[in-house]
């Protein structure tokens, strides 16, 4: 089996994150959890999440990147978010969550 069974890495005090392919209120509430666990007991000062296998997000997962970009605040870290398809990148432009995360396109 070569699926990857978490979906995350952690490379000193940065977080890369797999997002899901549907970034909705079904699974809003336990990313939160799990993104905010791990930037607390990890020490993240960067949290990068990668969208590239994102293909719906609601306004469920706009409270999800507003939530964690107070949080890597917080502690004095970054949100960076990465590889995200035209439809979420409408999303983040019309939500204005480019005022307050890092875009790239980095791989």
């Amino acid at each position: 089996m070569s699926e990857k069974m978490v979906p995350y890495t952690i490379d000193g005090k940065r977080l890369v994150y797999e997002m899901p392919k549907e970034l909705d209120h079904h699974v809003a509430e336990r990313l939160c959890l799990e993104l905010d666990m791990l930037i607390e007991s990890c020490g993240i000062k960067e949290a990068m999440l990668d969208f590239s296998k994102t293909t719906f997000m609601d306004s469920s997962g706009i409270g999800v990147i507003i939530g964690r970009s107070k949080k890597m605040q917080l502690y004095g870290g970054v949100l960076v978010v990465k590889n995200m398809s035209k439809r979420v990148h409408m999303i983040f432009d019309a939500a204005g969550l480019g005022k307050i995360v890092k875009i790239t396109e980095e791989m």
